[in-house]
């Protein structure tokens, strides 16, 4: 039953901010977007509890698998977002949120996917925390490229974002499990509830002041970040397995591609105060690639275990 518990509550999130906007837009005077960025950074404090310096040092044991992973994750789902985003004639900022996403990193969902799949669980650590320390500059660079087009894109910024919301809390982290690891159970144990709590708070608050536009399109939006999520596990996938990566790493590279720090996008959407746009996208695909990775983790477990 725990495994349907976050979905569920997603559902029931998005359901209640479509319905009543109201109740997650303001309470008593206080706007609760501003509630995003700080919730994003206790998520990534969490995230960088979970990690150590072994895993940037994974680049030395898997330099080809982590140079193949970071080329395909900052190539492939930018340029996907920018060709869905003209497919689908999106307005303005609705396109540059599809594109934000895809210029966004890996995170956390994807190290758990190729875990659950018998993947190269040590590649996705590294390829995450690799593209979460190149993300301070690729994913403006990209913005900028790709992106400014739809919306004024302040570069250094962006970049001023980024470190807010994702390096400072992750550094924050890694020193805190450098010096603190099995010394406060009590945090291990609330953090993974706090970071689910917050990711379900940041969905229904970006729901809830977008509304409007996503019920003009919505079902479109929802088709596009089905597409882009589950082309780049194709084109992850396909990519790794033809540049000469095992089966077990081309999985990871798959899982590394498709599935995107949502969360950051939402949070760079706050600070350029366009949440109930550009937030759009991120707040649709981050759902989507949960429960998309969750089926394909599934199924590359079966095929991992009938072969056995």
């Amino acid at each position: 039953m725990k495994s349907y518990l976050f979905p569920t509550l997603v559902v029931l999130i998005v359901c209640l901010a479509l319905l009543f906007p109201g109740i997650l837009v303001n309470w008593g005077g206080f706007e609760t977007s501003l509630l995003i960025v700080p919730l994003l950074q206790i998520i990534m404090f969490g995230v960088g509890t979970e990690m150590s310096l072994g895993d940037f040092l994974g680049v030395i044991k898997m330099p080809k698998g982590v140079l193949i992973g970071m080329a395909c994750q900052f190539t492939i789902m930018p340029f996907l977002g920018f060709l869905l985003a003209n497919v689908f004639s999106f307005p303005p900022e609705i396109a540059a949120g599809l594109i934000l996403v895809g210029s966004s990193p890996s995170g956390l969902a994807s190290n758990v996917m190729s875990y659950l799949s018998k993947a190269n669980l040590a590649l996705s650590v590294t390829m995450t925390a690799v593209a979460t320390a190149l993300a301070p500059v690729l994913t403006p660079f990209l913005m900028s490229w790709l992106g400014g087009a739809y919306v004024p894109v302040d570069f250094f910024s962006m970049i001023w974002s980024i470190i807010q919301i994702v390096i400072i809390p992750v550094v924050l982290g890694l020193v805190f499990n450098h010096f603190m690891k099995g010394k406060a159970a009590w945090l291990d144990r609330i953090l993974p509830v706090l970071s689910m709590g917050g990711i379900i708070l940041i969905i229904g608050v970006i729901t809830a002041n977008g509304r409007d536009s996503l019920l003009q399109i919505g079902i479109l939006l929802v088709l596009a970040c089905l597409l882009h999520n589950i082309l780049g596990y194709v084109l992850g996938y396909a990519s790794a397995r033809v540049l000469g990566l095992d089966e077990k790493s081309s999985r990871t590279v798959a899982f590394e591609v498709g599935m995107q720090n949502s969360g950051l996008a939402s949070g760079i959407a706050v600070q350029m105060g366009k949440i109930a746009t550009v937030g759009l996208a991120p707040a649709v695909f981050g759902p989507l690639m949960n429960f998309t990775g969750s089926l394909l983790a599934s199924f590359w477990r079966k095929k991992s275990e009938t072969n056995q």
